[in-house]
């Protein structure tokens, strides 16, 4: 990626297409449940969304896998796509901009206090 790239997004763009031809040739629950993914891991993203695109590209190779193994959207998320996501990006270390204003909110009130 170089400079320009990085600066207008434009290789994000490709990604973000990238994933969506691939899920619309998932069954339809699984392009729903791409749809709720997609939904719910935006919330966690940072400024320019850099930190989801490994996040999506694996849950995206998840239901790729999972649809080609015949198994159902259930099976493999559960019933709380909300909690699977909120999980995923736990796990990987997102966080989210009301996280990362909290946590500055706080060291700048440690410093004032002197602490």
């Amino acid at each position: 990626m170089n400079l320009w790239e990085k600066i207008t997004g434009s290789d994000m763009t490709k990604e973000l297409k990238n994933f969506e031809s691939r899920a619309k040739k998932l069954p339809a629950d699984y392009q729903a449940a791409w749809e709720k993914i997609n939904a719910n891991l935006w919330p966690h993203s940072d400024f320019t969304g850099r930190n989801l695109m490994p996040i999506l590209d694996g849950v995206l190779g998840l239901l790729e896998e999972a649809a080609a193994d015949g198994q159902s959207v259930q099976e493999v998320l559960g019933d709380d796509i909300k909690g699977f996501c909120s999980a995923l990006a736990g796990e990987e270390g997102a966080k989210s901009f009301r996280d990362k204003w909290r946590e500055q909110l706080n060291n700048n009130i440690a410093k004032k206090l002197g602490k």
